[in-house]
């Protein structure tokens, strides 16, 4: 599947724009990692584009969240490490994430929502005005960004980064696309 398929079937499925930013800052970052590992770019910023595309349908039912998405994924005929890539990123249903992009999708999707909260309360309100610092500080802070879910962005240690390498990685990613996802 090309990029412009996958925008084509975000178009028909998902109608919420602030999910679509979120899908293109998860894109974005999956890329940047996908070139940190020597891995499949293409590939993998597919899984990260299209990871929430049935959460318009599920929202209500987070246990359908992803089965759906990776059902959806399969029946257009995407490979079965992206499919399985979507499926395991809902920690809900407990799969085993054993490949790189099943790892680096799970720790990918909460990262993107620190790093956009980051830069909303930033008085720019601009990617560009923060710090892979910036991000840091606000981490330790429980009450701040509280969907982020601070293990599963921890759980970047899986891929061998530490916590500041992945933060810098995935705000670097997300500031290349920043005209794209509005900040």
């Amino acid at each position: 599947m090309e990029r412009n398929e996958a925008l084509e079937l975000i178009k028909k499925n998902v109608k919420n724009k602030n999910l679509i930013k979120h899908m293109l800052a998860v894109e974005a970052v999956m890329g940047k990692l996908a070139e940190h590992f020597g891995a499949d770019v293409q590939q993998w910023k597919l899984a990260g584009l299209l990871h929430d595309i049935d959460y318009d349908v599920t929202a209500d039912d987070p246990e359908k969240h992803s089965l759906l998405g990776a059902e959806m994924l399969a029946e257009q005929g995407l490979n079965e490490e992206l499919v399985n890539a979507v499926r395991a990123h809902n920690e809900a249903h407990g799969l085993p994430r054993t490949t790189l992009m099943d790892k680096a999708l799970y720790c990918c999707d909460p990262v993107t929502g620190l790093i956009v909260a980051g830069a909303l309360i930033h008085p720019d309100k601009k990617l560009s005005a923060i710090t892979p610092e910036f991000v840091l500080n606000r981490f330790g802070e429980k009450s701040f960004a509280r969907g982020a879910k601070r293990e599963t962005i921890l759980a970047c240690s899986e891929l061998d980064l530490s916590l500041e390498e992945f933060v810098a990685l995935s705000l670097e990613a997300m500031q290349e696309v920043a005209a794209d996802i509005g900040l």
